[in-house]
């Protein structure tokens, strides 16, 4: 079987897999949901009748396969708190959390390269060494830290930019500047450090040095054969960074009073609403999954002589 089958075969059972790890995390939760959901004064009837409503007078594994199969038609349950479907609150909030990892994507790409072949070129120079230390740094702040820090010092100390978005993000577009930059600083630091090591092993390869023989000129060789090795395994890592912006949203989100998916993950959790905590968990992982697969595969395309991790 070729590379590309055995990966989509993989990418299946890891599909298959997500539902099922969803479940049994959400199972894990400490506590009993039925007695959160009851209340501070808990009414034994009550929570007999959220038992049944939630199912959790039957066997786990009739739970789960039940969820299951309402996943593979669609369904993502409805919610406990509310009683609206799930799929609400994934329309909702859906809007603005892609509009957060959308807008940190199309700057994190051209930044990121440039950065890392800027660096390549001057491999060793003294903007090399500060574009490095600089990334390094920066890298090593996390997310809340930086954003409390940029919070205080242009929303709060020097007014530039507004605080939260209470007033709406149409209203005030301004607001989401604070925000992607805390979601644009650490993925820039390690996909451009990533470009710059990968570009350097590029350009010292046979391949280049048969390139330069021919004669092609020093951009065509650093543009259209080195990068492009050096972007197979770059592309892998911003499949890892989308994944890390769902972890980075939730932050960000909570911080600067954004009401994405971040916020409606946070508070179901905090409700013990399980059917909105599992129904969004499973379209995180499910997404995931696809990402990383079309990571891979794209990475295989990029550089078809290297080994891409499955």
């Amino acid at each position: 079987m070729s590379w590309v089958g055995r990966r989509l075969l993989l990418g299946l059972a890891q599909l298959a897999a997500v539902p099922v790890l969803v479940f049994l995390l959400t199972e894990a939760l400490p506590g009993d949901a039925a007695d959160a959901l009851a209340g501070d004064e808990p009414d034994p009837r009550r929570i007999a009748a959220i038992r049944v409503a939630m199912h959790l007078d039957q066997p786990a594994w009739r739970r789960l396969a039940g969820w299951a199969g309402h996943l593979l038609q669609g369904d993502l349950g409805t919610s406990l708190v509310s009683g609206r479907p799930v799929s609400t609150y994934l329309a909702e909030g859906f809007g603005r959390t892609l509009l957060l990892a959308a807008l940190t994507l199309v700057l994190l790409v051209p930044l990121s390269v440039s950065l890392g072949v800027l660096s390549a070129r001057r491999e060793g120079g003294p903007l090399d060494r500060a574009i490095s230390s600089i990334t390094l740094a920066v890298y090593a702040v996390p997310e809340f830290a930086l954003g409390l820090l940029l919070y205080t010092v242009f929303a709060l100390r020097l007014g530039w930019l507004p605080p939260t978005a209470v007033g709406g993000v149409q209203q005030q577009p301004t607001v989401l500047i604070l925000p992607v930059l805390v979601l644009l600083a650490r993925p820039v630091c390690s996909i451009s450090r990533l470009i710059r090591a990968q570009m350097i092993d590029a350009l010292a390869s046979p391949y280049v040095a048969q390139a330069r023989r021919y004669g092609l000129s020093e951009a065509r060789i650093r543009w259209a054969h080195a990068l492009p090795n050096a972007l197979a395994p770059a592309a892998q890592q911003l499949a890892r960074t989308c994944d890390w912006l769902l972890c980075g949203v939730v932050v960000v989100e909570t911080l600067f009073v954004i009401p994405g998916l971040g916020t409606v993950l946070l508070d179901a959790v905090a409700a013990r609403d399980i059917p909105v905590v599992q129904g969004l968990a499973a379209v995180f992982g499910l997404f995931t999954v696809v990402l990383n697969l079309a990571a891979d595969l794209a990475a295989r395309r990029l550089a078809p002589r290297s080994e891409v991790a499955a």
